[in-house]
């Protein structure tokens, strides 16, 4: 029997249109209610960003629960199907072992996925992470160095930044100048700032050599630029700002400026007890040395481009027909694959040659004198 041909699609013809499919899986009846968790919390662990980025996902419409538009607030069990601008995602109800990156952040770098203005970012050398994003625990500004802290756990992140767990920063600055025993004084009672009243929890003279003088300084709060309008606020410009530790993490010194470090399971561990989180029951699966020894290697991150927020990548956009709109990313790829269905013409097929007779052969080549003695010891 003739194999019947593929029928060829014209290119001219429009994409045909999928509806988003879900199949939510079958339920017993009899079987008792499970719990519910919060959409945007388990959105948050899958590592697509923190819960206030993913309560604004929610919101904006572009989360289906079971084929529906979901709501802020939703409770979703592992029966139901959640897309993300209709892409199923996988979401884990067991907790998983985040991961946790530190990084010793040098001055010039902006801790922001998108930027309009193309400066370098942190988030452009961060190593790749299989189904989940990094997420920056903080900001620092562009010129501010030292430790920041990157994890795929998106409650993890809000434990550590979130105003109402008052997590402890601690900065080395140098000042040009030296504070006073009353403005240090004052420093810890309260300074009136255009937001509001701040203070260090505590403030701790380093010495210096000539005009500049180094503090130590920790306090509990991280709203923007805070640690320099206090010093600002008594006309001492700060020439110097370097975060040495956040929370329970200190900045290791073997991690120099540009480098990086993975945190062991062990410290992970450690670092969701401090926090109250749940540890997961099954742990990762042990390494070898020579896993061990790589994995708790200092590294230079090489510079790639990373996708950044969900919140950051426009939805899919299709017209009230449900075709494509001209320009969108839905119509760009069809235009892609029309190309990729195009017929392309045959090219000619080369005469084969004949062959060769004793009489045709021609005369070899001369070797040269190297040719001919090489090979010969």
């Amino acid at each position: 029997m003739a194999r019947p041909f593929k029928k060829q699609r014209d290119p001219q013809a429009p994409a045909p249109i999928r509806k988003p499919a879900f199949t939510k899986l079958p339920v017993d009846p009899d079987a008792p209610p499970e719990p519910t968790q919060r959409l945007h919390k388990l959105l948050a662990l899958a590592g697509l960003g923190s819960r206030r980025d993913m309560e604004k996902l929610i919101e904006s419409g572009r989360v289906t629960l079971n084929g529906e538009v979901a709501q802020l607030g939703a409770g979703v069990t592992q029966h139901d199907v959640v897309r993300v601008d209709s892409r199923p995602v996988r979401l884990s109800f067991e907790p998983e072992l985040p991961q946790i990156l530190i990084y010793h952040k040098p001055e010039g770098e902006i801790v922001s996925a998108d930027d309009p203005e193309g400066r370098s970012s942190v988030f452009d050398k961060l190593p790749r992470v299989k189904g989940a994003k990094w997420i920056a625990i903080g900001r620092l500004d562009i010129n501010t160095s030292g430790l920041l802290i990157f994890t795929t756990s998106g409650e993890l992140a809000n434990h550590f930044m979130h105003p109402r767990y008052e997590v402890e920063r601690e900065y080395a600055v140098r000042i040009f100048g030296e504070l006073t025993e009353g403005q240090l004084l004052q420093l810890t009672q309260g300074i009136e700032l255009e937001d509001g009243p701040a203070a260090f929890d505590v403030i701790n003279p380093q010495g210096g050599e000539g005009a500049n003088r180094w503090y130590q300084v920790i306090l509990r709060e991280g709203r923007n630029r805070e640690v320099r309008r206090l010093f600002e606020a008594f006309q001492l410009p700060v020439s110097r700002l370097m975060r040495v530790r956040f929370g329970p993490v200190n900045l290791p010194p073997r991690v120099k400026r540009g480098q990086m470090l993975k945190l062991e399971s062990k410290e992970i561990v450690s670092i969701l007890e401090w926090a109250g989180l749940e540890v997961p029951r099954a742990m990762p699966r042990q390494l070898n040395q020579r896993e061990k020894d790589k994995a708790t290697t200092v590294f230079t991150p090489k510079e790639r481009k990373q996708r950044g927020s969900v919140l950051n990548h426009p939805p899919r956009e299709r017209s009230a027909d449900g075709e494509n709109k001209p320009g969108s990313r839905m119509d760009i790829a069809s235009q892609g694959r029309g190309r990729m269905n195009e017929i392309k013409p045959k090219a000619p097929r080369k005469p084969t040659q004949s062959r060769r007779v004793r009489g045709d052969l021609s005369a070899p080549t001369m070797q040269k004198k190297s040719d001919r003695n090489r090979g010969r010891g």
